[in-house]
Order: C-alpha cells, then structure tokens, then sequence
C-alpha cells in the first residue's frame, strides 16, 4: 500500500512550503528590494530616472546652513550651447559725428545705433568679427562691446549691401571665444535653434531667446535704396526665435553651439508674431572670406545698367523696343559699359534680356540673383534677348565687377 503523505508534503516525503510562508518571503523580497532602489537613487543624484530620461542635468550643491534650501545646477542642451557660443557674440556700436556747422568744440562721435555681432576669428593679434551692413552704415566710427563689458574700438574691413553683411577687425588681445561655424544646409525645419544677441541696445546683451528653424530657403524682398521698389530677394532661414532691433547681427546657433546663421531682420507688423529671418551661414561663408581678402564682395559683372520691361509704357514698348505683343515681362539694357562682358559680346542699348542659361528672366531680381548666386568670374554667360522684334543670342565672358 502507498505511503499516505501530509497535504504539505511533497511527492518525495519533503516538507512542502505552507502558502503563508511563501507570501510571506515574496512581500520581504519586494520590500528589501524597494529599500535598495531608494538608497541607490537617493544617495547617489547621478542615477536617479530624471538624468537619464532628459537633456536636463541637476545636481545638488549643498544647502545653506540652517536652511532646508537647496543650490542647484541645472544644465539643458540647450545652456550648454550657450556656454560655448554666448562669448564670441558682441556689441557693435555705430558711431557718427556729433556737432553741428556752428559748433566751436571739437565734434565727438557718438553711438547712433547699436547691433550685435559675432567673433568668427582671432589670429596675430587680429580678431575678425562679423556683423550686419545696415548696423554699421554711414559709420564713422565703431566700437565693439565684448561680452565682459570690455569696449575695443574696430575697423571696417569691407560690407556687402546685398547680402547684409559687414566684417570688422579689431585687436584680439581681450577676446575669449570665437564662433565655431556649423552647417546651415544640415538644419532641419523645426530643429531647436537659439539666437543671441543686444536686443534694445546694450542694456540688454547677450539675451538669449529659443524657437525652431520655421522654414528654410525663404526669399524676403529687400528695398535697399529706400524709394519703395524691391532691390532683392534675400535668401534666409526663418525662425521663432524673439529676433528684436539690436539682434542684428548676432548669432543664430544650433544645439551644438555651431554658428549656423547671422541673424538679420524680421517681418514686424501687429498682424504677425514669431517671424525673423537669419542669413545662412553657408550663404555668408563665402561673402566674409571675399571681404576679408578684397574688402568687398567680388561678383561676376555683365556691365550693363538695367530697368524692368513693366516700367516701360506700352507705346514705348511698341515704337522704341518693337516687342511682339506676348512679351510683357523682361529686363530692358539702358546702357552698355565700354570694354565690358557685353560690350565684347555685342551687346546694345534697348535690347530686352528674356532668358539667361536657358532660365527665364522676368525682372532685375532674378537677373541679379543667377548672376550672383549662380555665376563666378570667368564663367560663360548665354543671354537671349530681342531687339528690333528679333531674338538674338549672346555668349559673354564674365568678368570682376570691381573691374567695371
């Protein structure tokens, strides 16, 4: 006959564990293993879930004697990128004569304007610092705030009034950063970026505000002469990014603390909010470095002075150019500079430039922005253009503007 077990027994004889006990020891491993996730997080800061969950970084630094507060660090990607841009980000004060005709004292040069800028090189004693043209125009004088408060007087290398920019040199012996420059082109819409510059004037510098890359290859039309006409169409980044009067010129970074754009404007209307433009830095890259060389920004030139075609009144469009009727939009050649590209290619007065490298041309604009985003010195031109009712072609041999 079979043995006959206790009901807590197992099949071998064994004691077999009463449910109570097994309850039991589960709820003290539960317990014991609680007391050992608190101890390990709680007494040492770096493991707790926040630090390895966030880009937000808090560490405890001691609490003042017979107080119960606290002094903490906390680091974000994006103070972080901050620490390593805001130093090379600067003042710039525009300077002109103070006095009039009647005046007997000496006229002494005062701030008319202030803007930002940002050191982007310091090299033999020479800091280099790029900024907006407009926040230096009509200068007599310029003066660089550093971000310690220092005050450096600088010299205007050379601007650029199409794309806005302005290099300046100054002694570099007080500089303590420089921008490190990132890839405009690897920006990706509604990526972080953090704008850094004077808003106001330099009561407010170095303020910092943050948005995201709204959009990206934005034309804005540009009135660079004042009369009310579009000049250009500037090709900038969009950004939410607070971009205030004094940011001119500062710097737009990315999470990195690379420079990716210099900003410059914004659209300020009581109908809009969150709109600045920024001047990629691909874009600038190659105007600073022309600056810095030349002086100026070298461009490839026709040499040819010119008016839209819807300028030109319908009876002079009729009598004078001898247009067919389909053509209502171009660019009309009102003179052509002597020893120039067009001069050389046969080039005359009234010819109406319709299409340049097989891309239609319907104003100034676009004739300037293939010109000069498009074309280098030395590169071959093909322009079609009527003249008398014909269309003709033209081959010219681009050469320097400064040149002409």
């Amino acid at each position: 006959m079979s043995a006959v077990g206790y009901y807590n027994q197992t099949p071998n004889g064994r004691p077999r564990p009463s449910r109570f006990g097994a309850f039991a020891a589960g709820l003290g491993g539960v317990v014991v293993g609680a007391l050992l996730v608190w101890v390990l997080f709680y007494t040492l800061p770096e493991l707790r879930p926040e630090n390895g969950t966030s880009d937000t970084q808090i560490v405890e630094q001691g609490a003042k004697e017979g107080s119960e507060a606290v002094s903490v660090n906390i680091m974000t990607d994006v103070t972080k990128a901050v620490d390593i841009a805001a130093d090379a980000v600067v003042g710039v004060s525009n300077l002109q004569a103070n006095g009039d005709f009647w005046s007997q004292s000496p006229q002494q040069e005062q701030a008319v304007g202030t803007g930002s800028g940002v050191i982007y090189k310091n090299e033999n004693g020479k800091a280099y610092v790029v900024t907006n043209h407009h926040v230096i125009d009509g200068a007599s004088g310029i003066e660089v705030t550093l971000s310690d408060g220092s005050k450096v007087q600088a010299e205007l290398v050379g601007s650029d009034i199409w794309t806005d920019l302005a290099v300046l040199e100054m002694d570099g012996a007080k500089v303590q950063a420089v921008a490190q420059f990132g890839d405009s082109d690897a920006l990706k819409q509604g990526e972080t970026v953090i704008a850094i510059g004077n808003p106001l004037g330099l009561d407010f510098s170095g303020s910092v505000t943050t948005g995201v890359v709204s959009g990206k290859d934005r034309a804005v039309p540009v009135d660079l002469n004042g009369d009310g006409q579009e000049d250009w169409q500037a090709e900038v980044l969009q950004t939410d990014a607070a971009i205030n009067p004094g940011n001119s010129g500062g710097a737009l970074v990315n999470l990195a603390g690379q420079l990716v754009g210099i900003n410059s404007m914004k659209i300020a209307t009581s109908q809009v909010e969150g709109i600045g433009f920024s001047i990629p830095i691909n874009s600038a890259i190659p105007v600073i470095e022309s600056i810095e060389e030349n002086g100026e920004m070298i461009r490839p030139a026709m040499g040819v002075t010119l008016m839209d075609l819807v300028q030109v009144p319908q009876a002079s469009r009729q009598d004078t150019l001898k247009l067919p009727e389909d053509v209502v939009t171009g660019v009309v050649v009102n003179s052509v500079i002597e020893g120039s590209a067009a001069a050389a290619a046969g080039m005359e007065q009234f010819d109406v430039i319709i299409e340049m490298d097989g891309t239609a041309i319907d104003d100034i604009i676009e004739l300037r922005k293939h010109l000069y985003n498009k074309k280098k010195i030395g590169d071959e031109l093909t322009v079609k253009a009527y003249r008398d009712g014909e269309l003709i072609e033209f081959n010219l041999k681009l050469v320097d503007n400064s040149a002409l």
